[in-house]
């Protein structure tokens, strides 16, 4: 087994579930979707990101796309969640929430098909 594979597989997974997480629930309610469920989403997030930049391989460079396109998607969430929180001093508004959790939306259908594509590489891989 190869450590650095298993690490590479965490995080992954790990971004896709947090991003889950925060997604799961009344799409325009703020008491469920917490704050900090979607700073551990960016920060797993950013991570995988990172650990996709060793990969000189063309599935490589579509998995760090799909990290790309999540990690902009769930930092628009925050500018967002910020803006109308600190910025404007509306608060969280239904409105404003469902387009926070409609970008995390749009991050989880990324990191979804990162997954897929992590599988699809670990299956075709041969002893």
């Amino acid at each position: 087994m190869n450590p650095e594979k298993v690490v590479f597989g965490f995080f992954i997974v790990m971004a896709l579930t947090l991003n889950f997480g925060f997604f799961l629930g009344d799409m325009d309610n703020p008491e469920h979707h917490h704050v900090y469920e979607l700073v551990a989403a960016i920060f797993v997030n950013l991570a995988a990101t990172i650990l996709k930049f060793g990969d000189r391989s063309q599935v490589g460079a579509v998995l760090l796309a799909t990290s790309l396109v999540a990690d902009l998607q769930l930092f628009i969430a925050a500018l967002v969640w910020g803006i109308s929180i600190h910025v404007t001093g509306t608060g969280l508004t239904e409105t404003i929430m469902a387009s926070i959790v409609s970008l995390s939306g749009g991050a989880l259908l990324a990191n979804i098909v990162s997954v897929q594509l992590l599988v699809i590489e670990t299956a075709m891989l041969r002893r």
